[in-house]
């Protein structure tokens, strides 16, 4: 089943649905990978902070060698982490993690936090973490701007096709674009019906920059991590107003949650290890939602964020400036 592109501002397209490689097990990611390239997925949404980007490239490895697929017909994404935000660590992680996966660029490269922490080499603990086994983080100088050079340069040297930002708050946004040579394709955030972010979303949108969703399905993804408050959270697949829409229009809540977010253009990057919903999580363009029902899931907004380093007892908060 194909998925509808997006038109990045860097000219290149990107598939609306993803496979996210959040929490997936280094023991079955590259069989995920796998099959799910088998069942039409052709974004993968990996990051250095995930563990398995050796695994997930095996994956693509196996689908090319087969035949299924060629280089040129995904679209991979990977991410810098806090601890390599120095301008002179980007390009050699990058080049570490494009290695991992045995590919010569990324489709798509993005700063996973606007956090800069103290640098701690690959080949003593990776990937680092918040902490790199410290008690706590230890904070590096490297400004948001110096990162962002060193990112432009992996386009230049073709290391990546596009750029991006993930977890920044409009404040942040706002202060890139007035430095950045080349303008960030994406922004990567939280977004559920808990946490609809509307004005961040009609900002960066209105900048000519996609929106990717992370964690659509709220506080289930949260359950696996003992989340405190995922754990006193109604889960969304529950809710009186998603099980109706479900039901009105013949398509799992699961899809319903997915469609509310694509049919605003926002992208997705949903994981299953079970073929059934592999599927049904691509089929989630094809239709429509009506308006109200839209507004209605909307309106469930209750500025509940799941992924905040501060919840784990992290001193780094990224989103002490919330974005309504």
């Amino acid at each position: 089943m194909a998925t509808p592109i997006v038109k990045l501002n860097s000219g290149y397209d990107m598939p609306l649905v993803g496979f996210g490689l959040w929490k997936v097990n280094k023991d079955t990611c590259a069989n995920q990978v796998y099959e799910a390239i088998k069942a039409g997925y052709r974004c993968f949404d990996g990051a250095c902070d995930y563990g398995n980007e050796v695994e997930a490239g095996q994956g693509v490895a196996r689908a090319i060698k087969e035949g299924i697929v060629k280089r040129e017909d995904l679209f991979l994404v990977s991410k810098l982490w806090n601890t390599f935000h120095d301008g002179d660590r980007v390009e050699p992680i990058c080049r570490k993690q494009l290695a991992d996966w045995g590919t010569d660029y990324f489709d798509l490269y993005l700063i996973h936090f606007p956090v800069a922490l103290k640098y701690v080499d690959p080949s003593t603990v990776y990937p680092p973490g918040w902490n790199a086994g410290s008690p706590e983080p230890e904070f590096s100088n490297a400004t948001i701007r110096e990162t962002w050079n060193a990112m432009e340069s992996l386009v230049d040297k073709s290391l990546a096709r596009s750029i991006g930002i993930s977890n920044f708050s409009i404040q942040l946004i706002m202060d890139l674009l007035r430095y950045a040579r080349i303008t960030p394709a994406t922004l990567q955030i939280e977004h559920h019906p808990y946490l609809t972010q509307h004005t961040l979303i009609k900002y960066v949108q209105k900048q000519g920059i996609i929106v990717t969703a992370y964690s659509s399905f709220g506080p289930l993804t949260y359950l696996e991590l003992n989340h405190k408050s995922a754990k006193e959270t109604p889960l969304l697949f529950d809710n009186p107003t998603i099980k109706s829409i479900s039901e009105r229009a013949s398509k799992t809540p699961a899809q319903v949650l997915l469609r509310w977010a694509t049919q605003r253009g926002i992208a997705v990057i949903p994981k299953s290890n079970n073929p059934g919903r592999m599927a049904q999580n691509l089929d989630v363009t094809g239709w429509d939602l009506h308006d109200s029902e839209i507004e209605a899931i909307s309106s469930l907004d209750s500025n509940l964020r799941f992924n905040d380093p501060l919840s784990v007892n992290t001193p780094a908060p990224p989103f002490e400036m919330r974005s309504f």
